[in-house]
């Protein structure tokens, strides 16, 4: 007898639809454009390491120098004592494998004068300072290792995430692909013209604020490219901060380091022309315009735009907001 449970069939696992799929592309180019950030934000501290470093390498050379001028001064003091009676037990000390030895009792050996002492405890000081700074130069240069890493990282996760989406795009029929590249054309056209409607309405804002908000208005239309800082291609944090630099303010190419700079702002007290910050860790910024929208530069495939947002936009938390 067979078994019923042989004569029945189970309908095979539906295949996504062209919407779906499109809308894993998107979160996959959104995940790219948050990698591309961490990027952006490993350079910019990799940029401020090495130039830390460098100030801290020029440090030591020049503290080098002058312990190696005082190790002259006591050469000479060597010298003297040597000619004056011979070498006493005191200089043997200093010239012996562990001169810390002698150098702590330095003041109370009675074979050197005031002078002499004076010198030594000169030479102890710089030379306990060129060690101190030698070891900063060393956690520095772990540092700029480590964070070097961690740019190549998310630099390549960035590209992987984007690599991901063009092979799904790819196993589609030709037809699906025109259809789907179609589709996307007419949303950002739709988002282009809604988007120069309401920059024509942003008006009566002042100040730095008003600025940096008229500048990257007129970006509008422009493509997302990951490290772009325009004229023609932006991305988030490339558009912030030549707005901000037209409006007079200096800020980095990091979403997560503009954070650092401008004021803090409450979350239900933003207005116009605030940098708002989105994802833990950021790796979104856009400027407030009011009425919970904002102009950015979303992410790969797609354009500078404005955009809605509540406490979130796609699946970034809104976090901070900074005014300058």
């Amino acid at each position: 007898m067979v078994c019923p449970l042989t004569l029945l069939t189970f309908p095979a696992t539906a295949a996504p639809t062209l919407e779906e799929i499109q809308g894993r592309v998107t979160i996959l180019q959104e995940e790219a454009a948050a990698a591309a950030e961490g990027a952006q934000a490993a350079k910019v501290q990799l940029a401020q390491l090495n130039k830390t470093l460098l100030g801290i390498k020029q440090e030591a050379a020049v503290q080098g120098q002058t312990v190696d001028q005082l190790r002259k001064v006591l050469g000479s003091i060597a010298i003297e004592q040597y000619k004056s009676g011979g070498i006493s037990q005191s200089l043997e000390l200093l010239f012996s494998s562990n001169p810390t030895l002698y150098l702590s009792a330095a003041g109370s050996l009675e074979s050197l004068t005031r002078r002499k002492a004076h010198e030594l405890n000169k030479f102890a000081a710089a030379q306990q300072r060129l060690s101190a700074t030698t070891m900063t130069v060393n956690d520095k240069l772990a540092l700029v290792a480590a964070t070097q890493t961690r740019l190549t990282k998310q630099a390549a996760q960035a590209q992987s995430k984007l690599k991901e989406a063009e092979s799904i795009l790819a196993k589609l029929k030709k037809a699906d692909r025109e259809r789907l590249a179609a589709l996307a054309l007419a949303r950002e056209n739709a988002d282009q013209a809604s988007s120069l409607a309401l920059a024509r309405k942003a008006n009566g804002i002042s100040g730095r604020a008003g600025v940096a908000l008229k500048f990257a208005l007129k970006q509008i239309g422009d493509r997302y490219i990951f490290g772009a800082a325009g004229m023609t291609y932006w991305d988030c944090s490339g558009l912030t901060m030549r707005a901000l630099q037209v409006a007079g303010v200096s800020l980095p190419h990091s979403a997560a380091a503009q954070t650092h700079f401008g004021k803090y702002v409450p979350l239900n007290a933003l207005k116009a022309g605030d940098l708002v910050f989105f994802g833990s860790p950021i790796s979104h910024v856009g400027i407030y315009m009011g009425s919970h929208r904002m102009v950015h530069a979303p992410r790969p495939g797609s354009r500078v735009k404005v955009a809605e947002f509540g406490m979130a936009i796609g699946s970034k938390r809104l976090v901070a907001a900074r005014r300058f």
